[in-house]
């Protein structure tokens, strides 16, 4: 079997499993044990939310919203600088880059355009390396 394959697919599990059904399972875990740990112990609280559907409702009511403020803070604020690190650790948009500053100063062999017009159409076909 191709290890290509193989870490693709170990790459896709993981995108599955920690960006949708672990998050998943960790909202319904938060609110779960929210409920049990806080609402539950603190009398006034209890009698609020004594039915837990009350008190997912009310959650989720709050929580949903002042996650979509933080996520667009987030986006407007943290992003960039999110993105400027990744950029600068990414050895193939390097090489890029590098390729395209040398064709326009004339400084890049026949050779290394060659093998940059493989490499990305290899990527292109979804061959990768």
């Amino acid at each position: 079997m191709n290890q290509n394959w193989l870490r693709r697919r170990w790459f896709d599990f993981r995108q599955g499993h920690s960006v949708y059904l672990i998050f998943m399972l960790t909202f319904a875990n938060f609110i779960l044990i929210f409920h049990r740990l806080l609402i539950e112990r603190i009398e006034f609280l209890n009698e609020i939310f004594s039915e837990l559907w009350v008190f997912v409702i009310v959650f989720i009511v709050i929580y949903i919203p002042a996650s979509i403020i933080i996520g667009a803070w987030h986006r407007k604020t943290q992003l960039s600088v999110e993105a400027d690190v990744i950029i600068r650790q990414n050895p193939l948009l390097a090489k890029i880059l590098r390729t395209l500053l040398e064709t326009q100063t004339n400084t890049i062999s026949k050779e290394e355009i060659n093998e940059m017009r493989d490499l990305l159409k290899r990527i292109e076909d979804g061959k990768g390396q």
